[in-house]
């Protein structure tokens, strides 16, 4: 006869109480009192004393320091040693440090030796390797998906939504930086000499050229590489470059043609013009410059702010002839790297040839992932490219070096390019919510101070989440080493080999609701985690509630659109 469901379960019941030498009558309270399984599994309890790793905070409740700044995850005993570190140095030195931001263009996460590259990918870069080895490698460290937006974000310490550049203005689009306080700005306020150097590309009209948004001096060009280069070539336009009457539309095209010169005394001042002949030697030229300014700036009491932009890799590349297949790769992307390292070596050189090096806090990075669509191309360990909020398009190759200041080590800690802005401001002077008396209030600041991070002997992010953005959208969220994706680039879902990802993949605008990747088990983001592990889906969503309130709050502020032309 068959036994009914409530009856099985009693003589199971019975059964273990027998086992475990327990009457069979025990009450049922008297059971649960002797055997627990507060965590395990089915199989029984575990004594294994599980481990809290630094940098994981998805358990905790960031704190609100003004109400138009992100709020942050509080170290207090952090916070004491790095304002005692950076206070023993201006002691010693007897004025702020100076601050160097190295930003190469279109490099992927795993190009440079520092993330595992290098020489093992054919553009050895010893003279990066060596002082990101002896800084904070930043193993999560966040750009978002193109140049200008990314190059914004650094100067505003806004997200896109926020400072309203979505795209790269082109060909003499307005928009960009538009008279914002920058982070020039602030720091000339704070008694720096403000250098610019490179790629500019936050904006031609006169309120977002460099020498209106708090530049003493700006040396380099106003757009992109291939801005000026690609019409040229018969080789990659031949619809243009053969063609007279395009030829001559792109020649009058309102846009800057020139490398420039710009001071606040004298404007924009064309210097000569940028072809595929002068365009070789950009970078070496530009490397000149900032050289020069360091022995300029060698014995002044002045703390100085060099940001230094570089042209290479992006393509178009037409490498320097002396680095023309040094690379053991011999494309001219990988040329290019190498030419970088160069550069980047040089100018660590001149620093301590002039007694700079130990006072200057050195910032080193890319600002976007790797260009997949126009070979030859970076590489990226993680999905997608720029143009896309995986992985691959925003989280990016940087490290930070003070010398003997920084602690050497590499960390996970979640790294904003926003932050760059509060924690350069920080180190000159105006630490945490402090940075909100140079600004609006209703200006809201997606940028958080990190000094605490960098400085400390072992340091932890003060940030408990990074908020990702893909054109009009907030597009993931991220706290720990969980993801969850609201809005995605599907990489060919309108061309059938457009599977790279980048700015021609379709932007799918709701996913399922509980999309959500571990990016430690699944960094290729191809598996998704969400309904499996509900404990952690559920506070990542409220992490994205709490920002949609801050957007209703401080709503964005779109200028450059994607797609079309400017609003």
């Amino acid at each position: 006869m068959k036994q009914k469901p409530f009856i099985r379960r009693t003589l199971l019941a019975a059964a273990l109480l027998i086992t475990l030498g327990l009457p069979a009558g025990a009450q049922q309270t008297d059971y649960q009192n002797q055997v627990k399984n507060p965590r395990g599994s089915t199989t029984g309890p575990t004594d294994a004393p599980g481990y809290d790793h630094p940098n994981q905070y998805l358990h905790l409740q960031a704190t609100e320091i003004a109400d138009n700044m992100e709020p942050v995850i509080v170290h207090s005993s952090e916070v004491k040693n790095a304002q005692e570190k950076l206070a023993a140095m201006e002691k010693k030195t007897g004025k702020k440090p100076n601050i160097l931001i190295f930003l190469t263009d279109d490099v992927g996460w795993l190009d440079y030796g520092f993330n595992g590259g290098g020489v093992a990918v054919g553009n050895p870069t010893p003279n990066i390797d060596k002082i990101a080895n002896q800084g904070l490698i930043l193993t999560s460290a966040y750009s978002t998906p193109s140049c200008s937006p990314t190059r914004v974000t650094i100067m505003t310490g806004q997200n896109p939504l926020h400072h309203g550049v979505l795209r790269p203005p082109m060909y003499g689009e307005p928009g960009g930086l538009d008279g914002k306080t920058t982070l020039a700005n602030i720091l000339k306020k704070l008694g720096y000499r403000t250098q610019g150097v490179g790629k500019w590309h936050m904006g031609e009209n006169k309120g977002s050229l460099p020498q209106n948004v708090g530049f003493d001096d700006y040396y380099g060009f106003l757009g992109v590489s291939d801005m000026y280069t690609e019409w040229r070539d018969v080789y990659f336009n031949p619809e243009v470059a053969l063609s007279p009457e395009r030829f001559k539309m792109m020649e009058k095209l309102g846009f800057n043609h020139y490398n420039v010169h710009c001071t606040p005394e004298k404007g924009a001042e064309n210097l000569y013009e940028i072809d595929l002949e002068s365009i070789q030697n950009l970078d070496q030229d530009w490397a000149a410059y900032s050289e020069n300014f360091l022995d300029e700036m060698k014995g002044s009491d002045q703390p100085f702010f060099l940001y230094h932009a570089t042209r290479a890799a992006h393509f178009d590349n037409y490498p320097n002839h002396e680095f023309a297949g040094k690379s053991p790769a011999r494309t001219v992307f990988s040329d290019g790297i190498v030419e970088i390292d160069d550069i980047f070596g040089r100018l660590v050189k001149k620093l301590e040839e002039n007694g700079q090096l130990d006072n200057t806090l050195i910032i080193f990075g890319s600002d976007n992932g790797p260009e997949m669509e126009v070979p030859p191309h970076g590489r990226s360990p993680f999905r997608g490219g720029k143009g896309s909020s995986w992985e691959g398009g925003v989280r990016v190759p940087t490290f930070v070096y003070w010398k003997d200041v920084i602690e050497p080590r590499k960390s996970d800690g979640l790294f904003d390019y926003a932050d760059i802005f509060n924690t350069c401001i920080s180190v000159a002077g105006k630490p945490g919510a402090e940075v909100a008396s140079f600004l609006p209030e209703d200006r809201y600041t997606d940028g958080v101070d990190q000094v605490p991070f960098i400085f400390a002997d072992e340091g932890q992010s003060t940030r408990k989440s990074r908020i990702y953005t893909l054109n009009a959208h907030v597009s993931a969220v991220r706290v720990d080493e969980f993801k969850m994706h609201f809005v995605v680039e599907l990489q060919d879902a309108i061309f059938s080999r457009g599977f790279t990802g980048g700015f021609s993949g379709s932007v799918v605008t709701e996913t399922g609701g509980a999309t959500a990747t571990n990016l430690y088990t699944n960094p290729g983001e191809d598996i998704s985690d969400g309904i499996r592990h509900l404990p952690i889906t559920i506070p990542l969503g409220d992490e994205a509630t709490r920002y949609n309130k801050v957007l209703a709050k401080y709503p964005p502020n779109i200028q450059v659109v994607m797609p079309g032309r400017i609003k």
